[in-house]
Protein backbone atom coordinates (compact mmCIF):
# COMPACT_ATOMS: atom_id res chain seq x y z
CA UNK A 1 0.00 0.00 0.00
CA UNK A 2 2.96 2.75 0.53
CA UNK A 3 3.43 2.10 -2.84
CA UNK A 4 -0.14 3.84 -3.77
CA UNK A 5 0.16 6.14 -0.92
CA UNK A 6 3.98 7.36 -2.35
CA UNK A 7 2.44 7.69 -6.26
CA UNK A 8 -0.42 9.73 -4.78
CA UNK A 9 1.79 12.11 -2.68
CA UNK A 10 4.00 12.55 -5.90
CA UNK A 11 0.83 13.31 -8.29
CA UNK A 12 -0.22 15.91 -5.49
CA UNK A 13 3.06 17.50 -5.97
CA UNK A 14 3.24 17.44 -9.48
CA UNK A 15 -0.40 18.69 -10.15
CA UNK A 16 0.54 21.48 -7.75
CA UNK A 17 3.82 22.79 -9.67
CA UNK A 18 1.49 22.24 -12.89
CA UNK A 19 -1.34 24.55 -11.62
CA UNK A 20 0.89 26.82 -9.80
CA UNK A 21 3.34 27.12 -13.26
CA UNK A 22 0.35 27.90 -15.32
CA UNK A 23 -1.27 30.50 -12.96
CA UNK A 24 2.33 32.87 -13.15
CA UNK A 25 2.36 32.32 -17.04
CA UNK A 26 -1.51 33.32 -16.63
CA UNK A 27 -0.43 36.46 -14.41
CA UNK A 28 2.34 37.32 -17.20
CA UNK A 29 -0.27 37.19 -20.09
CA UNK A 30 -2.55 39.09 -18.46
CA UNK A 31 1.05 42.13 -17.84
CA UNK A 32 1.79 41.82 -21.43
CA UNK A 33 -1.53 42.38 -22.44
CA UNK A 34 -1.09 46.04 -20.48
CA UNK A 35 1.41 47.10 -22.80
CA UNK A 36 2.26 46.50 -26.94
CA UNK A 37 4.66 43.69 -27.13
CA UNK A 38 5.95 42.21 -29.96
CA UNK A 39 3.80 39.66 -31.63
CA UNK A 40 6.67 37.89 -32.86
CA UNK A 41 8.60 37.66 -30.03
CA UNK A 42 8.88 33.60 -28.89
CA UNK A 43 8.40 34.55 -25.34
CA UNK A 44 5.09 36.30 -25.90
CA UNK A 45 3.96 33.86 -28.67
CA UNK A 46 4.78 30.89 -26.07
CA UNK A 47 2.32 32.76 -23.70
CA UNK A 48 -0.26 33.47 -25.89
CA UNK A 49 -0.25 29.48 -27.66
CA UNK A 50 -0.21 28.93 -23.57
CA UNK A 51 -3.43 30.58 -22.23
CA UNK A 52 -5.44 31.52 -25.79
CA UNK A 53 -7.11 28.41 -25.54
CA UNK A 54 -8.36 28.57 -21.91
CA UNK A 55 -9.33 32.21 -22.26
CA UNK A 56 -11.40 31.87 -25.06
CA UNK A 57 -13.49 29.22 -23.93
CA UNK A 58 -13.82 31.15 -20.86
CA UNK A 59 -14.79 34.06 -22.86
CA UNK A 60 -16.95 32.58 -24.93
CA UNK A 61 -19.02 30.79 -21.66
CA UNK A 62 -18.54 34.35 -19.36
CA UNK A 63 -18.23 37.05 -21.25
CA UNK A 64 -16.41 39.40 -18.33
CA UNK A 65 -15.24 42.47 -20.42
CA UNK A 66 -15.98 45.93 -18.18
CA UNK A 67 -14.56 48.78 -19.80
CA UNK A 68 -12.17 47.45 -21.61
CA UNK A 69 -11.21 45.17 -18.87
CA UNK A 70 -11.32 41.67 -19.45
CA UNK A 71 -11.78 39.61 -16.01
CA UNK A 72 -11.34 35.94 -17.62
CA UNK A 73 -7.83 35.18 -16.15
CA UNK A 74 -8.97 36.12 -12.91
CA UNK A 75 -11.45 33.38 -13.26
CA UNK A 76 -9.01 30.98 -14.30
CA UNK A 77 -7.14 32.00 -11.13
CA UNK A 78 -10.06 31.91 -9.04
CA UNK A 79 -10.70 28.13 -10.78
CA UNK A 80 -6.84 27.26 -10.72
CA UNK A 81 -6.66 28.19 -6.40
CA UNK A 82 -9.67 26.01 -5.91
CA UNK A 83 -8.43 22.88 -7.76
CA UNK A 84 -5.06 23.49 -5.85
CA UNK A 85 -6.21 23.67 -2.52
CA UNK A 86 -9.22 20.78 -3.22
CA UNK A 87 -7.78 18.43 -4.94
CA UNK A 88 -4.12 18.44 -4.17
CA UNK A 89 -5.44 18.65 -0.61
CA UNK A 90 -7.71 15.54 -1.54
CA UNK A 91 -4.72 13.67 -2.62
CA UNK A 92 -2.16 14.16 0.02
CA UNK A 93 -4.70 13.04 2.63
CA UNK A 94 -5.97 10.07 0.84
CA UNK A 95 -2.41 9.30 0.26
CA UNK A 96 -1.53 9.46 4.23
CA UNK A 97 -4.45 7.11 4.71
CA UNK A 98 -3.42 4.61 2.84
CA UNK A 99 -0.08 4.91 4.60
Amino acid sequence: MFIISNFLNSLAVVIHIVLQLYMWILIARAVLSWVSPDPYNPIVRFLYGVTDPLLYRVQRLLPLQFGGIDLSPMVIIIVIIFLDSFLVRTLRQLAMQLF
